[in-house]
């Protein structure tokens, strides 16, 4: 009996279709790995979700972190310096608690911006950015204050860092807050970097790339080494700031410096609640809840 000889134009049709076919396959990959915000469940999180013990980025209570650098304002070169105190309150946020940093922002020696900002371990071990309230300055007064809570008004908790952070791994959303056109996302530029600021020379670091959805071509980019967090900041591409940072210094906090740091960071979300009407003022106030690894 003879064999059905093939078409040669059914065999190229059926080349074309599978080539398609995988060409579609690969862009609605490439689509769910740069989904524009995580899926976060509140599920994924216990008990220890304050307990930030992350190697690239511990937030342990009692912290104080001092950065000093320059900014472009205007096209001149201005002082900046931020501090970062990790406090010992917390704060129960889509269903998760999450630890609260008191941050302060300084342009040439001027209070430019206070924020309180949230964050929780899951079990994995990914540190997750809950949401912040920040308010901005121009001579003392508040101009604005674009808060964002996860679960509120449209937005999703975004990942601060990653357990295992590798290279050429697919971006990630720090946080979805659309409606104060927060997009930020993250992606790991590289490791193994050496890097030498005032609180010291750190080996092994890793570099992440910050960006947003608005400017995609201008790079923040963020030094972590472990045992420490972020250790310094530097840009890439066209950031019209061009913002650059060093760790100088790195310390834990007085019993006294602690009850300030507690207070303003109180302060500072007493004028949330008034400020943020439709976005804080929906969530269970910030409680004091030391860790067990303190």
């Amino acid at each position: 009996m003879k064999l059905a000889r093939s078409n040669p134009m059914t065999l190229i049709f059926g080349l074309a279709l599978l080539v398609l076919f995988v060409t579609v396959a690969v862009a609605q990959e490439g689509e769910i790995s740069e989904k524009e915000w995580e899926n976060f469940d509140s599920n994924n999180f216990d008990d220890n979700s304050i307990n930030i013990d992350n190697p690239w980025m511990p937030l342990k209570p009692g912290t104080r972190f001092v950065f000093e650098g320059t900014t472009v304002e205007d096209e001149e070169s201005m002082p900046h310096r931020v501090v970062i105190n990790v406090t010992d309150l917390t704060k129960v946020i889509d269903g998760v608690r999450s630890r609260i940093t008191w941050d302060l922002d300084y342009s040439d020696g001027q209070l430019v911006e206070a924020e309180i900002a949230f964050f929780a371990q899951d079990n994995e071990g990914n540190v997750w950015r809950m949401g912040e309230y920040p308010e901005e300055y121009e001579g003392g007064e508040v101009v604005d204050a674009p808060c964002w809570i996860s679960g509120i008004s449209g937005s999703i908790a975004g990942i601060s860092m990653k357990a295992k952070p590798e290279v050429g791994s697919s971006s990630y959303s720090q946080g979805w807050g659309p409606s104060v056109e927060f997009t930020d996302r993250g992606k790991v530029d590289s490791m193994g970097v050496e890097t030498k600021v005032p609180a010291g020379n750190y080996k092994d670091v890793l570099v992440i790339a910050e960006y947003s959805n608005d400017e995609p071509n201008a790079f923040q980019l963020k030094y972590f080494a472990q045992g420490v967090g972020n250790v310094r900041v530097g840009w890439r591409g066209e950031d019209a700031t061009q913002e650059t940072l060093k760790l100088i210094k790195f310390r834990k906090l007085t019993p006294e410096e602690k009850r300030k740091v507690r207070r303003a960071a109180l302060r500072l979300e007493k004028r949330a609640y008034q400020n943020s009407e439709d976005v804080y003022s929906q969530t269970e106030p910030a409680e004091r809840m030391v860790d067990i690894k303190e």
